[in-house]
């Protein structure tokens, strides 16, 4: 169903206010717009295998839950095995019947993510979706084992060299990667992805890192023909992340954030909605957003090109 005018309208301006739109504020009025993107069928993932990295906290554990509940055989990849263990049980005892299964990976750790996919191509040779959703905000300069700066690792490479392992089982399959709407207020940073130059700020590593996800998408879905890539932010939403690195934020706008589903939501969406959505594009609340919003953060072609040749050999695409 198609939006109308006015729909798209209150849309839009809700989108460029941010309070408006990315909080469950915007959520609740988009879902009474005519024209808003249909739920996917119940059980249109039964017999597929999702997933889903990050998946023991927040945003992640909401979207195993939800591509679940849709039937699908989720696969929890996670750091912290016992965490994640825990996790699981809540989710099974809360659904009955769900098909979860735990994986150990350090997304940061470009050998454990070789590692990890191997096994994992061994044991699920067709997958359906990755949910890139794990996700850092490291106080000070922090190095991956590879000595990437580590939220380009975590955000940007190690996803990259996850699914380019994984191609093989992902055969006409999905790629979702969680960025933020943060991204908006950062440039491509293509001179310096290793955050070498200038003042050390959380927020600012994070969002470069989210704005890279989004720039890289397009031309990751090329390398990738056959995948649906996107990029996805779930607005403000309540997740363990924002209550541990951003005390001040979440004090502020607590009463109208989303909680871990309504973040989630889009990312669920993407994941079973049928026909496919289009390649390449970057979402919030199931509608296709524009990626930069002021000229200023608006990369060129040169910006990109710089930007994708650092990308290649970081993750040794060749």
């Amino acid at each position: 169903m198609s939006r109308p005018l006015p729909a798209r309208l209150v849309d839009a301006v809700m989108d460029r206010s941010l309070v408006l739109g990315y909080t469950t504020i915007g959520l609740a009025v988009r879902r009474r717009l005519p024209g808003w993107p249909a739920d996917p069928l119940p059980r249109s993932l039964e017999g597929r295998h999702v997933l889903v990295t990050g998946a023991s906290s927040g945003l992640g554990t909401a979207t195993v839950a939800g591509v679940a509940r849709l039937g699908a055989s989720v696969h929890m990849l996670v750091r912290d095995e016992a965490k994640g263990a825990g996790v699981a049980d809540r989710l099974r005892a809360a659904q009955p019947g769900v098909d979860l299964r735990l994986w150990r990976c350090d997304v940061a750790d470009l050998d454990d993510v070789r590692r990890f996919a191997t096994n994992f191509a061994a044991s699920v040779p067709e997958l359906h979706a990755v949910v890139h959703n794990a996700g850092v905000m490291p106080p000070e300069r922090t190095e991956s084992p590879q000595g990437l700066e580590l939220s380009m690792a975590v955000h940007l490479v190690g996803p990259v060299v996850m699914t380019e392992a994984l191609l093989p089982s992902l055969a006409g399959g999905r790629v979702v990667l969680v960025s933020s709407g943060g991204m908006y207020g950062q440039p491509l940073r293509a001179d310096d992805p290793a955050y070498t130059t200038g003042d050390y700020s959380p927020t600012a590593s994070y969002a470069r890192s989210k704005r890279w996800q989004v720039e890289m998408a397009p031309l990751l879905a090329e390398r990738w023909g056959g995948l649906t890539v996107a990029t996805m932010h779930p607005g403000w939403a309540d997740t363990p992340g924002v209550q541990e690195s951003l005390p001040g934020f979440r004090r502020i706008t607590r009463p109208v954030l989303r909680d871990d589903a309504q973040g989630a939501d889009t990312s669920v969406w993407l994941t079973a909605v049928e026909p496919p959505p289009p390649t390449s594009l970057f979402w919030h609340d199931r509608v296709a957003r524009p990626t930069s919003l002021l000229p200023t953060t608006r990369p060129s072609d040169a910006d990109r090109a710089k930007a994708w040749a650092w990308l290649v050999e970081a993750a040794s695409l060749g």
